[in-house]
């Protein structure tokens, strides 16, 4: 695709404030054209690209001293070939798209934009638990495809409804997502397990601290919001499922390769657990036959949870300041 301009496109012979190139390498799906780049605009010559493949990279981002990525893959090799780069600024909190450790190595700098979407990201773990309690969506299309005005009594419901009043939360990672689940969860009656390495700065009355297996064990819906590392990959597995209780329910709005999708489709294919609800997968888009997408009583959103109008104005603004303070020669949220 052709890149929007914006700004001079005369190159800057030296990293200025009022001449530095920046190039947005993946664009569209944080500013799909309902929010602005203006402030962006004012710290340098833009180019916007709405997507880049893998291939193109380097092509489009020569003499640009500045990179913004959100999914779009910096690797050390690719960064061999920007001499001119600076700074990359990743669209985004978990920032594994880039090789943090060459860029460090070649003087460059790389930054992440943390906790934009911590509540975004807690609504949509009880969108998608609400959804497998109370299969509102499902009963809706019934209703609209006739089955309540041909019904003989005055309701119907095609599968069990459950009341989360008295059931048990166990929360996988208790940073501030983790935390603001629990939050939610105390408001529906639910009590909460928690496990994480980290001790909480302050803990949260009514939160029982366990390890991952009593939480796997105990727990009615388990709610995975851990970082991905090589220690947490795989992390549930046919193992770990089969601790759960079959009437329990799994969500993921952290990271797909945090679950063995092979495993978990096994699982409720056989009854083992009550639903699945699944905002992430280990492949993005996902390739047709990953067995999770004909999987019994799996509900899969494509990646939104980080997406409402409120959490992408802040990632998009918090992306600018970092690059202003990054121009002030103050960098902020650095993480190599």
């Amino acid at each position: 695709m052709e890149p929007r301009e914006i700004g001079s496109t005369a190159e800057p012979e030296k990293v200025r404030p009022q001449g530095m190139r920046i190039v947005v390498l993946d664009g569209h799906t944080l500013n799909p054209g309902d929010l602005s780049w203006g402030p962006l605009e004012a710290l340098g010559q833009v180019t916007l690209y709405d997507r880049t493949r893998p291939e193109e990279i380097v092509l489009r981002a020569q003499g640009a001293e500045v990179i913004l990525t959100n999914k779009t893959p910096l690797d050390r090799t690719t960064l061999q070939h920007l001499p001119g780069l600076r700074y990359v600024g990743v669209l985004a909190t978990g920032y594994n798209v880039v090789d943090a450790k060459a860029a460090r190595e070649l003087g460059v700098v790389v930054t992440n934009v943390p906790n934009y979407g911590t509540r975004s990201v807690a609504q949509q773990v009880f969108a998608l638990l609400l959804e497998l309690t109370q299969r509102t969506g499902a009963h809706a299309a019934a209703v609209r495809a006739g089955r309540w005005s041909t019904c003989p009594d005055f309701c119907f419901w095609d599968h069990p409804l459950v009341e989360l009043d008295g059931l048990k939360l166990g929360v996988v990672g208790f940073g501030r997502i983790g935390q603001a689940t629990a939050t939610l969860a105390a408001a529906f009656g639910m009590t909460v397990l928690a496990t994480t390495r980290q001790a909480t700065p302050e803990p949260i009355p009514g939160v029982r601290h366990v390890d991952l297996e009593t939480l796997l064990a105990e727990s009615d819906v388990v709610s995975l919001h851990c970082p991905l590392t090589p220690a947490t990959t795989g992390l549930i597995n046919a193992a770990r499922l089969a601790r759960m209780k079959p009437s329990a329910y799994l969500i993921n709005t952290s990271r797909g390769p945090l679950i063995q999708e092979a495993d978990l489709a096994e699982a409720l294919n056989a009854d083992q657990l009550a639903g699945a609800g699944l905002d992430v997968l280990s492949v993005e888009p996902p390739h047709p036959d990953n067995p999770l997408l004909t999987a019994k009583n799996c509900l899969i959103t494509p990646h939104i949870s980080w997406a409402t109008l409120a959490a992408r104005s802040r990632l998009l603004d918090m992306a600018t300041n970092n690059v202003a303070a990054f121009v002030r020669g103050q960098p902020v949220n650095v993480v190599n």
